[in-house]
């Protein structure tokens, strides 16, 4: 199948998964940077999404809808008014997949097969969310970043789901002629994220008075980008990508699970090595790295945030001043950990 360039300016799309971490910030960054265009966001608002991740947007730019992406009709209402579907909801936690994988099959295939099943039926635009973790891990010592060319290898309940869900996405371009495009995003930092994820666990548990946790040897290497970062790629490759591709989204933003965790308490004028050791995690990948010259180069999107330091003090900020945000998580979340050993 020949793949080619349709450049969109969509007035209207339909943003699952828009009061997620990633979503709502990518909803944000649109709102800020393309005042013609309008966003409807379908979330079911699980732990994990929350209405107020979407305050201060103003009514005639947003439509929010409390929802199911699994619901067949909610969808035949939503999707003919749009003119580009952005697909950010899924279940995304690793062990939560592995104590439980069911709402991740459902939500993150299921899920992904009746937005294709829309988006096929009135011919709408498509982008596909994904995850570095479907190509499995590399060795440390491994020169190699990921690429579009590299084999999917999914490790967990989470990384297969979403691998299948890729796979569904391509066959759907290709059967079905369904203008879809793919992305694959390495680790995400920002605002607005879950207390239960690694970065701002540490950084809330340096704001609860207690000492951040590290996992294992805490020599696991994540390839950091900034949420914003992240949602100016997938605004470039909906409007600009070609049909039927797929783009690897990275920063360059490769460090070790102890260097970042350092640099955190460094941030906070504490020691560097004041945190604590505790039981790696089961399946633990030990390296991501991605390599996003195919973005670069094809489409010409270049980060922002080049200084991790510059991000992380951003994100500290944050959680400080946001704390009604967070706090009545962060004992839920910290009680799970510890029954885990972690």
């Amino acid at each position: 199948m020949k793949k080619v360039f349709n450049e969109i300016s969509p007035d209207k799309i339909l943003v699952t998964g828009g009061a997620g971490f990633i979503g709502s910030n990518f909803v944000h960054w649109v709102v800020d940077r393309h005042p013609e265009t309008h966003i409807t966001v379908l979330d079911a608002l699980t732990y994990a999404g929350k209405r107020e991740n979407l305050s201060g947007i103003s009514a005639d730019r947003l439509r929010f809808v409390h929802g199911d992406i699994c619901d067949e009709g909610l969808l035949d209402e939503l999707v003919p008014d749009v003119d580009a579907i952005v697909h950010f909801a899924a279940e995304s936690h690793n062990d939560n997949s592995i104590a439980d994988p069911a709402p991740f099959v459902r939500t993150n295939v299921m899920g992904t097969f009746c937005l294709l099943e829309a988006a096929r039926k009135h011919r709408k635009r498509f982008h596909h969310i994904s995850t570095d973790e479907v190509y499995g891990d590399l060795a440390l010592d491994d020169p190699h970043r990921f690429t579009e060319e590299t084999p999917y290898r999914p490790s967990s309940p989470y990384s297969s789901s979403k691998a299948a869900s890729d796979m569904l996405v391509r066959a759907w371009c290709r059967t079905y002629g369904v203008e879809a495009t793919i992305s694959n995003c390495s680790n995400n930092y920002g605002p607005r994220q879950h207390v239960e994820k690694f970065i701002p666990r540490q950084i809330t548990n340096l704001l609860c008075g207690n000492r951040p946790k590290l996992y294992g040897d805490g020599l696991n290497v994540r390839d950091w980008i900034h949420v914003d970062d992240h949602s100016s790629a997938v605004w470039t490759i909906l409007t600009k990508g070609r049909i039927g591709e797929t783009y690897l989204i990275g920063a360059d933003g490769e460090r070790s699970n102890r260097d970042v965790v350092r640099a955190i308490l460094g941030a906070f004028g504490e020691s560097e090595d004041d945190f604590e050791w505790v039981r790696d995690r089961p399946g633990h990948d030990r390296r991501y790295a991605i390599d996003s010259s195919k973005l670069q180069n094809e489409l010409g999107w270049r980060p922002c945030y080049t200084d991790f330091s510059r991000g992380l003090q951003e994100t500290i900020e944050w959680y400080k001043t946001n704390k009604d945000w967070w706090f009545a998580d962060k004992d839920g979340v910290e009680a799970r950990y510890n029954s885990m050993g972690q």
